[in-house]
């Protein structure tokens, strides 16, 4: 066998000194020559050709312009060729031939691999088995798990489990029976592993007609969980996922070495478990080089061409969403990828009315797909979770939970990292340090939101630095009046188109709860009533999920929130809206009894109608509507008194938090955008660590208890200051 000679690199001599050229004197350039020199004996045309300069120098042609050679010796090594002849076997250096006198003599014995069966064997070779058995006339000799043989002897000097080189003497093919002798080797043996030659059986092309036969797949390690009795390994390749059983000792992990992600051959034999096709396997070996490489490639290339969104049409008309496919699109590919992958999609989403209808327009999207791509018959509470968050950003506290569950999952389950998608949130700078602590882990994170993300340059904004999807109105020149909800609804029917009929009334919910006015809110208020729902229906849906949502506080609602938005029975649904709504309305007005007799109203100069309460005083705390409904619940009061004309902008406060409100008016009137407003009082006020924003129009204020009349003071100028 060739190789190249590693001492000089295959180029047969090795440089030992270099010396100063003779044809230049080490100038570099072919002696003193002019042009004409050099052109002697051209015609003044071929001369023309070449356009040098009268002074230009040529270089010289021997030592290439360097001014010195390199002296070079015959590698002693190789002796010139650049190239060697080794063994095949261990590589040492040999003259001629394939292999070297040590190996030529080298008897091979074979190791079987646990699915060999007598087929696989052959008279006269050599064998490495263990013995299973002992009796007077002999022992019994196992070769593989499916194959055995006899070795005769009377009273045989061995023991069970001990190992043993054995040679095929017969095969009696009819019975079952094979007859053996012990080994003798001259001049050495080696061990050579063998594998049953069994075609690669596609996942997908698995069926309950394969039954009892022997398989080899091959295939990506998505999940790894030890039982208390097998370990079973969840594989994926380009049709499908299965699993595959192996069996030790109870309760003791099989093949330690292998981990999540790693592509396996796995042979074995299809059996029934639980009614789910699943491998009894016989053997799992690591893949690596360039085998896995090309198997890597095929899996993420099917991958890619199943997670591929169905091509929909929007619910309704919008120059805006037409933009938005592209990103729409990617975020949909990326969940359906995850769910093809074996990951876990972990959901975060605001815990109003707009957030749930987002989480539970992804959840029943996603959820069908998971249950078919999974033979895990709970698949669905293990790869998919769904939970709301208080604040309208990913902070703190969310992603200190979702990282300790995730990487507790990955350790005790053996499961990938989830993807993360954010809905209702995770646009704005405030999520930037959530976000990154989950991309330290190399978690893939899908936003769908429509909150005020900062400014956008060419498409971008600050968080699109950390986030790998971002699906926001506000990057192809919209706003927030489309909702999170309606945004994700879309997305949700391009994961699952049907789930159409079930969440198209979705959207309109989202936009009434969310006070959004535009016309794309109007159309899908509109397509609402298509499916029995009026405005004042969509209003005491969203105000239901709102005074439910305040009790269930890090629980999803899951069912519970399903009745609450019509899917399923529509008996409990109208009966559930009527008894919350009647006991929202009761707590509303009791907190407003409370709440409006101190509420201070102020006409500015300006024209703006400043409304100021102090809740931690004047309302009622820990009880439904929380400070954030409550300032809404004052401020449409007080919208419905002066008019949605007025620019009317209310404030709610505590010790060390504020909630804003206002009117379109002041944003058309003014360019009032709370956003831009915190940004300026944090840097004129740095001391007091302000914080918040949210949408142009609603939001929230958080600073320093001890700064407090200080920071809203500053906030009631910047409101007096509109305009001028």
């Amino acid at each position: 066998m060739k190789r190249t000679c590693l001492k000089c690199k295959g180029k047969g001599y090795k440089i030992t000194d270099y010396r100063e050229c003779e044809t230049c004197h080490g100038t570099g350039v072919k002696g003193e020559v002019n042009l004409k020199d050099h052109f002697k004996g051209l015609s003044n045309n071929a001369v023309k050709h070449f356009q040098l300069d009268e002074d230009e120098e040529v270089p010289c042609s021997t030592c290439k312009g360097k001014g010195e050679i390199e002296i070079h010796e015959t590698c002693p090594e190789c002796g010139g060729k650049g190239e060697m002849n080794v063994c095949k076997k261990c590589g040492r250096e040999i003259d001629s031939g394939d292999y070297c006198p040590d190996c030529e003599t080298k008897t091979p014995v074979y190791i079987l691999s646990p699915a060999c069966d007598i087929d696989d064997l052959e008279v006269g070779s050599n064998y490495k088995g263990k013995i299973t058995r002992v009796e007077n006339y002999g022992v019994f000799v196992s070769l593989s798990k499916k194959t055995y043989g006899l070795l005769r002897m009377r009273s045989p000097p061995f023991s069970v489990g001990e190992e043993i080189f054995v040679k095929i003497i017969e095969i009696k093919r009819k019975k079952g029976e094979v007859d053996l002798t012990t080994s003798k080797f001259e001049g050495g043996y080696e061990l050579v592993k063998f594998k049953k030659n069994v075609a690669r059986t596609r996942i997908g092309d698995i069926t309950k007609k394969s039954m009892g036969k022997t398989v080899r797949l091959n295939g990506e390690i998505v999940q790894i969980q030890q039982t208390s009795g097998p370990t079973i390994f969840t594989v994926s390749d380009e049709t499908s996922v299965t699993w595959a059983a192996a069996f030790n000792e109870p309760g003791v992990r099989v093949y330690p070495e292998l981990v999540t992600g790693d592509i396996v051959e796995i042979m074995g034999e299809v059996s029934l478990h639980g009614g789910k096709i699943q491998i009894e396997s016989e053997s799992i070996e690591k893949i690596q080089g360039k085998e896995e490489a090309e198997m890597r490639k095929l899996i993420n290339d099917a991958l890619d061409e199943r997670a591929e969104p169905e091509p929909t049409e929007f619910l309704i008309e919008s120059p805006t969403l037409e933009k938005l496919r592209p990103k729409m699109m990617e975020a949909a590919k990326a969940i359906r990828r995850a769910v093809l992958d074996g990951r876990s999609i972990l959901v975060r989403h605001h815990a109003d009315a707009d957030g749930i209808c987002a989480g539970v327009a992804i959840e029943k999207a996603v959820v069908p797909i998971l249950k078919e791509a999974n033979n895990d018959s709970d698949a669905e509470w293990h790869f998919f979770k769904r939970a709301p968050s208080k604040a309208p950003f990913y902070e703190i506290e969310d992603v200190v939970k979702d990282l300790s569950f995730s990487l507790e999952d990955m350790e005790r389950h053996g499961q990938k990292l989830p993807l993360l998608v954010l809905l209702d949130n995770g646009s704005t700078e405030e999520d930037i340090l959530a976000i990154m602590q989950v991309k330290i882990y190399g978690i893939e994170v899908v936003v769908i939101d429509h909150h005020f993300p900062g400014e956008v340059t060419d498409g971008r904004v600050a968080v699109d630095d950390y986030v790998d999807t971002h699906v926001n109105p506000y990057l192809v020149g919209g706003d927030s009046q489309i909702t999170a909800g309606a945004l994700a609804v879309e997305v949700a029917k391009m994961i699952n188109p049907d789930v159409k009929d079930r969440l198209i009334h979705f959207p309109g919910i989202a936009a009434v709860g969310d006070h959004a006015r535009s016309e794309e809110a109007e159309a899908y208020i509109k397509l609402a009533e298509e499916k029995g729902y009026n405005r004042d229906d969509l209003d005491k849906v969203a105000t239901c999920i709102d005074f439910e949502a305040f009790y269930l506080r890090f629980m999803n609602g899951r069912g519970i929130m399903d009745t609450i938005l019509g899917i399923g029975n529509r008996d409990k649904h109208a009966k559930l809206i009527e008894a919350l709504y009647n006991e929202s309305e009761k707590r509303v007005k009791n907190q407003l009894r409370a709440a409006l007799p101190n509420l201070k109203t102020q006409k500015l100069p300006n024209g703006v109608i400043f409304n100021v309460l102090d809740v931690e005083k004047f309302a009622f705390k820990f009880t439904y509507p929380a400070p954030g409904k409550t300032t809404g619940y004052v401020h449409d009061t007080m919208v419905k008194k002066y008019g949605e004309e007025k620019p009317i902008v209310t404030l709610s406060y505590g010790p060390d938090f504020g909630v804003i409100r206002a009117t379109d008016a002041v944003n058309q009137m003014f360019g009032f955008n709370l956003n831009t407003i915190i940004t300026k009082l944090d840097g004129e006020i740095p001391e007091a660590g302000i914080d918040g924003g949210g949408h142009e129009c609603a939001g929230s204020l958080k600073y320093v208890e001890g700064l407090s009349k200080k920071v809203l003071g500053a906030f009631a100028e910047e409101i007096a200051m509109l305009g001028k």
